[in-house]
């Protein structure tokens, strides 16, 4: 039984993880992870890690120092710290689970602080652990400061070039390891990209070679030996554009040397280059007053890309010198350029004219000066250099109307763009475009608005030449605000709203907008509309032709087919629902009378009921009597009266007490302040047999 146990026990220990020391004689050190195993007793059998005060805390007893103990040593110690608590101890044992390493990174990385690594880990891994190091901490002089004080320096930057492992130091738990900061970030904290410190890879001074000047990235190197100065050029990016390569100063130990890299570069003969000693400086001086002084310069000033003074050759022509500077900026007024002669003459030079019909673009001599001027606003007073036959005038609903200079390349979009575009009342659909034709003016109007939304020709776009005008229309504002602004509204683009309407008016309209865009245009119907029978007039057809339109019928399927095609110059009517009985006959209505919510003549036909008439009349009033309405039945040739009783029908629901009613009859709901049927009956006035209905309703009783 107890060999069988042990088994299970061991098993359990693989399972857990694995036993790292089998030898009682391994030493125990900080960070190391040991179980415990005493059977019986689970608070106690589980995993420990050594503190960093070289102890763990057992459950009962506190806090045992184990660390620096073998392993033999520390099983006594701590058997002898359980027997206080626990009697059987015989079988308790303790093994060395797996090592750990307890750092402290601190320094130039971005998570300073405790880490934890394995038995075997190294100072890189303990430097990712903390999150790896800030753009310029310094990688040559890392220190590493063990628990006795002693300190000693780690160079990662070798390490990394080398791959040597065995310059790796061996840590040991409570090692801190320190990141210092490159000195040339500054003694101001601050974010930064570590590309911008521009500092090269120099470590000590006395072995850097420094270069600055008229350089790509003036920085400090470290010298290499057989390194040439071209080698130190090209590391710190090159020359720039303005250097003076010929005049490269070298300042060794030794002394100063001058470097004349044109003649080496021409040459290639090697024994030019010049010999760069540990600790130089090389200095690459600027152009500038070299150029200033020189026999062969021009001076290019104003709107282009680079502005400044060049060195240029008998033969170069104007547009490489303006090219040489970058070109205009695209706010140079390249009509006007000027150059203004060494002997105070002025040349002008149109670049557009010649780019457009070729030509001979004068010379530019050394001394001389290419000024290119800014281009002016047109709509400042300065428009008026602007000559009529290059100018186009833009008008009406833009953003800033006035004059604009015109060349050929230009189109209608072109113009108006640069008058900022419409405004949003704009009529892109009817812009004009007037053109003078022997001395007449002719119009041309333009569908902007269709040739956006769908595209077209670009012949269909009217060509505009110097001298047109083009007047962008405005729309007219609502016609409720402002009657005045029909005016502005052609009639052939208009569609006319009349009846019940909220905003009943005049209209702009185009082949793209359908029914139901005027009607929304409109704000809808009102409250007493009669969506059933809705007319159109077709006025632009020969006679006179009306189009019903059963709207509500559409509401109620969604079938597009029922709505009506609309097009400019259409009058849609919306009649009154209550005034419909004014084309009804007598005979086709019900009249209802009395105290109902509205009283009145209302179109009937045989699937309507009593109770939906005077649900439609808005019901009975406050004062009505409920259960003495009076049904007067006129239709037919016998005439007769009929009470119903409207209380006891809520009461019971009994269809079969409604009276019947059919078109042409009258319904009466008295009040009750009335005191005679007489009054109620001298109201009817259509011709029926008045004496025979009085008899029928003195007859009945009440």
């Amino acid at each position: 039984m107890r060999a069988l146990l042990h088994a299970l026990l061991f098993a359990l220990a693989l399972l857990a993880g694995p036993v790292l020391a089998a030898d009682g004689d391994d030493v125990l050190h900080i960070g190391d992870v040991v179980t415990l195993n005493l059977p019986g007793e689970a608070a106690v059998s589980k995993d420990y890690q050594i503190d960093r005060r070289g102890r763990i805390n057992l459950p009962e007893v506190g806090a045992v120092e184990i660390a620096g103990k073998t392993v033999r040593q520390a099983s006594a110690i701590l058997r002898t710290s359980l027997s206080r608590v626990y009697r059987e101890l015989s079988r308790f044992t303790l093994t060395l689970k797996d090592r750990k390493l307890l750092l402290d990174v601190q320094g130039y990385v971005r998570n300073p602080g405790p880490v934890e690594l394995p038995g075997e880990g190294t100072i890189q891994m303990a430097i990712m652990a903390s999150g790896g190091m800030l753009p310029g901490a310094q990688l040559d002089r890392i220190r590493i400061t063990s628990v006795g004080g002693r300190k000693q320096e780690f160079d990662y930057k070798l390490y990394l070039d080398t791959g040597d492992e065995t310059m790796l130091p061996k840590l040991a738990s409570l090692d801190q390891i320190f990141v210092p900061a490159s000195p040339l970030t500054g003694k101001v904290q601050m974010d930064f990209d570590a590309r911008s410190l521009s500092g090269g890879d120099a470590t000590e001074e006395t072995r850097s070679v420094k270069i600055f000047g008229e350089v790509g990235a003036p920085a400090t190197f470290a010298w290499k030996p057989g390194a040439s100065v071209i080698d130190i050029i090209m590391r710190a990016g090159g020359v720039t554009r303005y250097a003076t390569v010929e005049q490269i100063r070298i300042l060794n130990p030794s002394g100063p040397l001058v470097f004349n890299l044109q003649s080496y570069l021409d040459s290639g003969d090697k024994n030019l280059l010049a010999r760069v000693e540990p600790g130089a400086t090389i200095f690459v001086p600027k152009q500038v007053e070299e150029i200033r002084r020189g026999a062969l310069t021009v001076y290019v000033m104003g709107e282009v890309a680079k502005p400044g003074a060049f060195e240029t050759k008998e033969a170069a022509s104007f547009i490489e010198i303006l090219a040489n500077s970058g070109g205009p900026t695209r706010w140079a007024d390249t009509r006007q350029i000027r150059i203004i002669r060494a002997d105070g003459t002025i040349t002008p030079v149109d670049l557009p004219t010649f780019t457009d019909t070729g030509g001979v673009l004068p010379r530019v001599l050394p001394g001389d000066t290419v000024f290119v001027p800014e281009k002016t606003d047109s709509n400042e007073p300065s428009w008026l250099k602007v000559p009529p036959k290059r100018a186009v005038q833009v008008l009406g609903a833009v953003q800033k109307p006035g004059r604009y200079e015109w060349s050929d390349e230009m189109s209608l979009f072109d113009l108006i763009a640069a008058a900022g575009g419409p405004v949003g009342r704009g009529d892109l659909a009817n812009v004009q475009v007037l053109k003078n034709v022997d001395g007449r003016t002719r119009p041309i109007v333009f569908n902007m608005d269709a040739f956006i939304r769908k595209g077209g020709s670009v012949e269909d776009v009217p060509p505009i030449r110097a001298g047109d005008i083009i007047m962008v229309p405005e729309l007219p504002t609502d016609p409720n605000d402002n009657k005045a602004q029909w005016t502005k509204q052609a009639p052939e683009n208009s569609i006319y709203l009349m009846g019940q309407f909220a905003t009943p008016g005049r209209y702009a309209f185009n082949k793209s907008l359908g029914f139901l865009d005027i009607v929304t245009a409109a704000n809808g119907f009102s409250a007493n509309a009669d969506l059933r029978a809705i007319r159109i007039s077709k006025r632009g057809q020969k006679g006179s032709k009306i189009v019903t339109v059963n709207l509500a019928r559409y509401l109620q399927t969604g079938d597009e087919s029922l709505l009506p095609k609309v097009v400019p110059g259409d009058v849609i009517y919306a009649p009154d629902k209550m005034k419909d009985y004014l084309d009804q006959p007598a005979s086709n209505v019900v009249r209802l009378m009395g105290a109902v919510g509205r009283p009145g003549r209302y179109p009937f036909n045989d699937s309507v009921t009593l109770l939906d008439l005077l649900a439609e009349a808005g019901g009975p009033t406050s004062e009505a009597m409920q259960d003495k309405i009076v049904v007067v039945q006129l239709a037919g040739q016998r005439k007769r009266a009929e009470v119903f009783n409207l209380m006891d029908f809520v009461k019971t629901g009994d269809l079969t007490r409604v009276p019947l009613v059919r078109a042409g009859d009258l319904v009466y709901i008295p009040r009750q302040s009335e005191s005679a049927w007489r009054k109620a009956l001298d109201e009817l006035r259509d011709g029926a047999s008045v004496l025979s209905i009085v008899a029928l309703v003195n007859a009945m009783k009440f």
